[in-house]
């Protein structure tokens, strides 16, 4: 794992999940937000080759250089990599918590985190 990007402003390493990145209206838009208040920012997940077309397709900033990592292997690493004072994972489901728990990652659900941001879900996901 390694981490090949980020900025020397933010006291936070930020982690979506690609579910969560999915969810978002405006993927880049968010993730460029993101970086003006996080040290590092990035998508991870087990679906590398799916995070590498998102991340492409939508020319997201990516910090994270995943390798053949899992989600737990790549937020260790990341966790290992990064020298802020807060890591958060932001994914879909409570079910998602598990890793951030475990790795000692913040939490937060992409719905709260949006709604905190001021960031647009997309439009099948309005409420």
């Amino acid at each position: 794992m390694s981490i090949t990007g980020g900025s020397d402003g933010g006291e936070m390493t930020l982690a979506f999940s690609l579910a969560a990145i999915e969810r978002l209206a405006d993927p880049k838009a968010a993730l460029e937000d993101a970086r003006q208040w996080s040290r590092h920012v990035g998508v991870v997940d087990h679906d590398r080759s799916g995070v590498e077309r998102v991340v492409e397709a939508h020319d997201l900033p990516q910090d994270y250089d995943l390798g053949d990592l899992d989600i737990w292997l790549a937020l260790e690493g990341i966790r290992d990599d990064a020298d802020t004072p807060r890591y958060v994972y932001v994914a879909t489901t409570e079910d998602d918590r598990r890793p951030a728990d475990f790795l000692d990652w913040e939490f937060q659900l992409v719905g709260d985190a949006a709604e905190r941001a001021g960031w647009p879900l997309a439009e099948d996901d309005e409420e």
